[in-house]
């Protein structure tokens, strides 16, 4: 097998396979790109990579779609301080630095969502880039000496499920069954797994279709469990396996931790668990998160909170794994040359707030903030700036006010995904003290005491843009403050 250039390759007789220490040139390769960049960053056209990911159904597509229309018509963002201030000239897109990453079909899904037959677009199911240069006058009192410089952003999205997946590193295959099955037991979606595994034999000899039976009742078991709701349901290929479909590296499940002997379904799992994170993961890892300077994570709140407190405790679970997979700190050129990048910013943007008055957006920005709360105390420990915020990226309704049967109900209207009928909602109040929502999701609650919260999937509203307007949101231009604004200053 010819070697790749500048790898090492040392056999060492262990188990009876051949230990490759080809990893080491590799990494003294990529440590040296990823100098240049920051090399080339510092000196010349600063560039920033925004990571986008989201949950299931928190709207990534329509997030990324929406941010950059509106930075390149500026009229909806006033809290953009460098739009407000005029000071961006302009901004355009250009093609990304990146050639084997699909672009972000930016132009197809803005047609999708102001035309005239708006419709949501589809989902991503993969990783994606697209670039956003700015022409910027800087600020300050030196400003007037300095004349417009370029700043780029990197918009990379990939789907959540992958992120979460980074957690898996930490894990043995052992460890990681024990965690998936106790977490999973209670719940009736993964029932057709649970009685596919109990027919199982881990100790018996391997065999392909007794493995590929048992990976496909996990798969979609997970698959129930994230359309019921949850939100860790990894490994995150099981859901989007893209072209990797039917390789062995999808192709174990959970199993009750045990020592497996030689040549058995058991011993098979694990080392194909292992192949995965080797595989699958890492390379994520070292190609796109490890690069990313500002993060964005969407989470659908209101769609966990009308699944019940189940599903909502499982996303304080997995916001916490997400956080715990950042790299949180202080983006200093010196520790960028040396130890590699870390994520400044952290947003944690509830979506569809737009499904809500805006009477309710404080709190349901203050439970987005409670769910939260352990593990941005981690990252803010380490040195990064994180916040919540509640947001829509496009806004699919208007507001109303009622008087019924004496009181007074705070309404949104909108155009129902399903059929098209016209409905006013009124979902039913959050309310003020996060707690108790989280209380008895950590308390195992199978419902809400007080009352049970609605929530129904609008469809686009048609739109009529202005010239300099972007599409109609809320807060998309504090989020974009939050993320970019200290860089076009």
């Amino acid at each position: 097998m010819a070697m790749p250039p500048g790898a090492t390759y040392v056999q060492v007789e262990a188990k009876g396979q051949a230990v490759i220490l080809g990893d080491i040139a590799d990494g003294l390769t990529r440590g040296v790109e990823a100098t240049m960049s920051t090399v080339s960053g510092a000196f010349f056209e600063p560039v920033v990579r925004l990571g986008v990911t989201g949950l299931a159904r928190s709207g990534k597509t329509v997030f990324i779609t929406s941010l950059v229309a509106n930075l390149i018509s500026r009229g909806r963002m006033p809290a953009l301080r460098a739009a407000a201030e005029g000071r961006i000239h302009t901004a355009w897109l250009q093609p990304q630095p990146d050639d084997t990453v699909p672009r972000f079909d930016y132009e197809a899904h803005l047609a999708a969502m102001t035309g005239p037959d708006p419709h949501w677009p589809e989902s991503t199911n993969g990783i994606s880039e697209l670039r956003l240069s700015f022409r910027v006058r800087p600020s300050g009192l030196l400003s007037g000496f300095q004349g417009p410089r370029t700043l780029h952003l990197d918009i990379v999205d990939y789907p959540g499920e992958w992120l979460l997946d980074l957690g898996l590193l930490d894990k043995t295959f052992e460890e990681w069954s024990r965690d998936t099955l106790a977490r999973n037991d209670p719940r009736p979606e993964a029932a057709a797994f649970k009685e596919a595994l109990a027919a199982a034999n881990p100790d018996a000899k391997l065999d392909e279709v007794a493995a590929k039976s048992l990976a496909e009742a996990f798969a979609a078991s997970l698959q129930a469990l994230r359309d019921a709701g949850y939100s860790d349901c990894t490994p995150g290929r099981f859901l989007l396996p893209g072209d990797l479909k039917g390789s062995p590296a999808l192709t174990f499940a959970p199993l009750p931790p045990q020592d497996w002997p030689r040549g058995s379904l058991g011993r098979e799992f694990a080392r194909r668990y292992e192949a995965y994170k080797r595989q699958v993961v890492k390379p994520f890892f070292r190609d796109h998160f490890a690069r990313i300077d500002r993060q964005v994570v969407l989470v659908d709140v209101l769609g966990a909170i009308h699944s019940g407190p189940k599903a909502v405790e499982d996303m304080r679970l997995a916001l916490a794994d997400i956080l715990g997979a950042f790299r949180p700190g202080r983006n200093a050129f010196l520790s960028k040359l040396l130890l590699g990048k870390r994520v400044e910013k952290i947003l944690f943007a509830a979506t569809k707030a737009d499904h809500l008055h805006h009477a309710q957006h404080a709190q349901l920005t203050a439970i987005a903030a409670a769910l939260l709360a352990d593990a941005k105390t981690r990252a803010d420990f380490a040195g990064a700036e994180t916040q919540a915020m509640s947001i829509a990226a496009l806004r699919a309704t208007t507001e109303d006010r009622v008087e019924q049967g004496g009181r007074t109900l705070d309404l949104v209207r909108g155009r129902l995904l399903d059929g098209g009928k016209s409905v006013a909602m009124y979902p039913g109040r959050l309310p003020e003290d996060p707690g108790k929502l989280l209380i008895p999701s950590r308390q195992g609650a199978d419902r809400w005491l007080e009352q049970d919260y609605s929530i129904m999937t609008f469809a686009p509203q048609p739109v009529t843009l202005k010239p300099g307007d972007g599409p109609p949101h809320i807060r998309l231009d504090r989020a974009a403050e939050f993320l970019i604004g200290d860089r076009l200053r």
